[in-house]
């Protein structure tokens, strides 16, 4: 990766995750925390208003605004086709917004391509119905909100069952999601197909210890699908 690119990423993570540290932003570049003071020179030389503090982190001057993106048009279609199947994918409240961006990107291009969409990929996929969108709304909400749920399951072995838990986050296998939770009843993470849960609703529960979150869970993951000879065991089973 260039160098202009990986001060523009620092950029973005600095803005969507303000206050950030050293070590947040080395860790999520896969560079050493060195670098990252030195792209924080650069960038500081250059005009960028970027602040920091001891003990807290980096935060941009908040009336600070990147200049405008120029795509390349590789970039544009990867990015048309991604917002295309996204709009068809998820649930209602995040289909409109890739839908509006859509529109967005097609009215700010200055040629024909602005006329609509003629890349050489395409995708197919089958809009989910409502009762799936609106489920999946519910699901992106409380993982935005951190608040609990008491889902009604039924899992592919027939098995159904019903129990409170701390949504963490949503993942996309292929044409199913999969809810990533903290499960009140097991004490530990767990993951749901969403197409196979019933029913939600808002549940009071005690929070999740301070550790559980996607980024632990994603962890725990990895580590677990490393090859070891001398176990064999799966940290997070799903709820199939």
């Amino acid at each position: 990766m260039r160098k202009a690119e990986r001060l523009f990423q620092l950029v973005n993570l600095i803005r969507a995750r303000q206050p950030i540290t050293a070590a947040e932003l080395a860790e999520r570049l896969d560079v050493s925390v060195r670098s990252i003071y030195r792209y924080i020179d650069d960038l500081s030389v250059n005009g960028i208003p970027i602040y920091g503090e001891a003990g807290v982190g980096y935060r941009l001057d908040e009336n600070f605004e990147l200049p405008p993106l120029t795509l390349t048009s590789a970039e544009l279609e990867a990015l048309t086709l991604a917002t295309d199947m996204l709009s068809r994918a998820v649930g209602n409240d995040l289909s409109r917004a890739a839908q509006s961006l859509l529109a967005k990107i097609y009215a700010s291009l200055p040629d024909a391509r602005a006329r609509g969409g003629d890349g050489a990929v395409l995708a197919f996929t089958t809009p989910f119905d409502d009762a799936h969108k609106a489920r999946w709304d519910k699901l992106h909400q409380a993982i935005t909100e951190r608040t609990a749920l008491e889902i009604d399951y039924f899992s592919l072995e027939r098995r159904r069952t019903r129990r409170a838990v701390f949504p963490l986050g949503l993942l996309y296998w292929g044409g199913k999601w999969t809810l990533v939770a903290w499960c009140c009843l097991r004490g530990d993470y767990r993951s749901f197909r969403v197409d196979l849960i019933q029913s939600l609703q808002r549940a009071e529960s005690p929070p999740p210890p301070a550790h559980a979150s996607l980024t632990d869970y994603l962890r725990r993951q990895q580590q677990a699908w490393q090859p070891d000879e001398a176990t064999d065991n799966t940290l997070s089973a799903e709820e199939k």
